[in-house]
């Protein structure tokens, strides 16, 4: 019943290709089915002026959609002169949920900018880029650590993030834009790798949903979480 003929807990196919770029600390190109976001990691010396002798860094992301990453142009955001609310929702979202995975005392006073860059967009966007984003952020840790910059590891845990909703009246898995444009209840689900709940999104788009259903996205999370977190294993 599903446009894309999969079953209900079934997620796209999931790639996570690395080294894409030749320059950041750490690159890679997740793909979850027909959505593709570029994710680049930049070490920068010292973190920012609210954290000076604190001794602890920060994560930070920002997030963009090129113009045809859709099926209609859109036009790039700097010739409008400002981002939208939505873009900058996203990359602090993007930005929250990678902090939660790290020990910035571990860290030091630097800080890593992810860039997620959305090539092509079928629905799960912010879920891609927090995913793939985990990617680069682990492999510009390890260049630290390689380099001995740093002498324990700060990332405490793996951060992958996935859609879920109720489509047609049934609870789905991981949403293509068909099914995100068409669900009474969307949500966005952030995890560690350990299953712990780092931030939850839902509403309720055409219908309200009971806490059974709440529990049933929740159940369908954690399955899906389970696979990203496998992609990034094999990934790195």
């Amino acid at each position: 019943m599903r446009p894309s003929g999969r079953k209900l807990n079934e997620m796209r196919p999931i790639t996570i290709e690395t080294g894409v770029t030749k320059h950041a600390e750490g690159s890679c190109l997740i793909k979850v089915g027909d959505t593709h976001v570029l994710c680049t990691a930049t070490i920068e010396d010292r973190a920012p002026s609210f954290l000076k002798g604190t001794g602890l860094g920060w994560v930070t992301a920002e997030y963009g959609m090129l113009p045809r990453a859709t099926n209609s142009r859109n036009r790039r955001e700097a010739a409008m002169g400002k981002q939208s609310g939505r873009t900058q929702e996203i990359q602090r979202l993007i930005g929250r949920a990678l902090r939660a995975g790290v020990d910035r005392s571990a860290l030091g006073e630097r800080q890593i900018v992810i860039d997620c860059d959305v090539i092509q967009a079928d629905g799960g966007t912010r879920c891609a880029s927090i995913t793939g984003g985990w990617v680069a952020l682990r492999l510009a840790v390890n260049k630290l650590m390689k380099a001995g910059l740093i002498t324990s590891d700060p990332l405490i845990d793996h951060i992958a993030a996935v859609s879920c909703g109720i489509y047609a009246g049934q609870t789905i898995l991981d949403l293509d834009y068909p099914e995100d444009s068409e669900a009474g209840t969307d949500g966005n689900f952030i995890l560690t790798g350990r299953n712990r709940l780092v931030e939850v999104q839902m509403s309720a788009e055409g219908a309200s949903f009971s806490r059974e259903e709440m529990n049933q996205l929740l159940d369908l999370a954690e399955a899906g979480i389970a696979e990203l977190v496998a992609a990034q294993k094999a990934a790195i």
